[in-house]
């Protein structure tokens, strides 16, 4: 036996005597309870016990850490955020697996796995995409949206009865009355399609048009959320291939705004096709008989605020998703610096939805939190439970003064107009020939602030308004003096005089 015949003998021996080698494609799947059965894929790579690859999902694709592969027996890791991983452990054959999924978040969960073909794909044939033009513009959100959103704080466990108490809590809590009238479902409410094609909710949402008419009885707006691929995020229905048909099922329903998430379309299309695949549902919505807020969720990519509007979108996110802290929050808010004369009535850059509340920053940093995102003209979609929160929480999100800020008429974005160090000054024009002007310190320490008017290029002040303390301050003076805290802000609305 010469030494390749040997060396394919050992490595025979070597699988029979570790298992079955799991190189390869496979379509992994989990049934949840809401009826759905969810769909995602591994691509293995096996040398001796070790296994390497990656799991793809709607969004992307996740690395795999510590795999194993012993005895017919395969575990591996899949690093979701720092310091949380979703477990995988099982059987596998030549053709499937049998794994057990631990989610230190969700519990325990079966999933099934089947061996894919070399030459089967995980994306459906790519549908032609629509010649580009200008979709008409719909008139809505003159002003920055504000509402709430169920994905920061609940993500999966969204239902029906929980989006009827949030609307009882959006009216009793005052929210309602300062300005916060979207109710918007996230991601993990579809269904199935019927023979026809049209999309149904799952069990969670029994009724969707009930539950519209629910939210409309008590003066709030309902929205709900898709995407142009297949799959969502979460591994649900898509709109691919139907966005006419949902776009008029969505305004059967009751349905005032569309989240719509890129996700599984970049399995289709390239990052500069985002235009046209965008513009597919923007024509749609027109379309639909309702009018309805199309909110483009994309992540920034493609320079979305240079075409957003040209494809139907009245905002359009700009950055990655926000997380509930201080590094991710000032990181998506610095990421608008320089794209400020994208934004105006009826079109917004979207640095994604308030963390407010949800308990993992300062009260010092979920106010810098809310000025920024009132400097920035962005749109205020709460993403705590609203049905629990602190007067402190309450006293940030409804803020009559900043929320003005948020909402004035003339539309401008602010922009960044002076740094040092830590500390940076970001001026809004607003109308009536006021200025909003936000102190912010991104360090660690206490920082002293000492501002003439003169640097900022402002003269003739007539008045000085403190807006989260609520008291004038003296208008005679050239210089603004403030102390901040750690991660703390100062915002301000300063009348000029011609």
């Amino acid at each position: 036996m010469n030494r390749f015949a040997t060396l394919a003998a050992t490595l025979a021996l070597s699988t029979l005597l570790l298992g079955q080698e799991v190189s390869g494609r496979w379509r992994l799947q989990q049934h949840v309870d809401d009826g759905n059965t969810l769909e995602t894929f591994l691509d293995l790579a096996q040398q001796g016990t070790s296994v390497t690859g990656k799991l793809l999902v709607g969004w992307g694709e996740l690395p795999i850490i510590d795999g194993r592969m012993e005895g017919g027996r395969i575990s591996f890791g899949v690093p979701m955020d720092p310091g949380y991983i979703l477990r995988y452990s099982g059987e596998v054959s030549a053709t499937q697996m049998r794994l057990t999924l631990i989610d230190s978040k969700a519990g325990s969960f079966p999933v099934s796995g089947i061996r894919m073909a070399a030459d089967e794909s995980i994306a459906p044939p790519r549908l032609p995409l629509p010649e580009l033009h200008e979709v008409r513009d719909n008139g809505l959100v003159r002003t920055p949206p504000m509402g709430w959103n169920s994905w920061n704080f609940f993500q999966g466990k969204i239902d029906d009865a929980t989006i009827r108490q949030i609307a009882d809590a959006l009216v009793g809590s005052g929210m309602r009355d300062a300005g916060y009238m979207y109710v918007n479902i996230d991601d993990t409410w579809a269904g199935t399609r019927d023979a026809s094609g049209h999309i149904h909710a799952n069990k969670k949402f029994p009724d969707m048009k009930a539950l519209a008419d629910y939210v409309h009885s008590k003066g709030l707006k309902l929205g709900i959320y898709s995407s142009p691929g297949p799959r969502t995020c979460a591994g649900y229905e898509g709109s691919y291939g139907h966005e006419e048909q949902d776009a008029k099922t969505f305004a059967e329903w009751g349905i005032d705004y569309l989240k719509y998430d890129w996700c599984s379309a970049l399995r289709i299309y390239k990052d500069e096709e985002m235009r046209a695949v965008y513009q597919k549902m923007g024509d749609a919505l027109l379309h639909s008989g309702r009018p309805i807020v199309y909110s483009l969720c994309q992540y920034g990519k493609d320079q979305v605020w240079t075409w957003g509007k040209l494809a139907g979108g009245n905002l359009w996110r700009t950055t990655d998703d926000i997380s509930d802290n201080a590094s991710s929050m000032f990181a998506n808010a610095e990421a608008q610096a320089d794209i400020a004369t994208w934004a105006e009535p009826g079109h917004w850059n979207d640095p994604d939805m308030l963390e407010v509340g949800n308990g993992r920053m300062s009260p010092d940093e979920y106010r810098s939190h809310m000025t920024f995102w009132a400097v920035l003209a962005a749109p205020l979609i709460a993403g705590n439970d609203v049905r629990n929160m602190t007067e402190e929480t309450r006293g940030i999100l409804m803020n009559p003064e900043v929320i003005a800020v948020d909402q004035d008429p003339l539309g401008k974005q602010g922009t960044r107009s002076w740094k040092r160090g830590d500390v940076e000054i970001w001026v809004r024009p607003l109308s009536g020939d006021a200025k909003a002007i936000a102190v912010f310190n991104l360090g660690a320490d206490d920082a002293s602030v000492n501002v003439g008017w003169k640097d900022l290029g402002i003269s003739g002040v007539a008045s000085v308004r403190d807006l989260w303390n609520h008291h004038d301050l003296p208008a005679g003076n050239a210089v603004y003096s403030v102390t901040l805290k750690p991660r703390g802000s100062s915002l301000i609305k300063l009348q000029v005089q011609h």
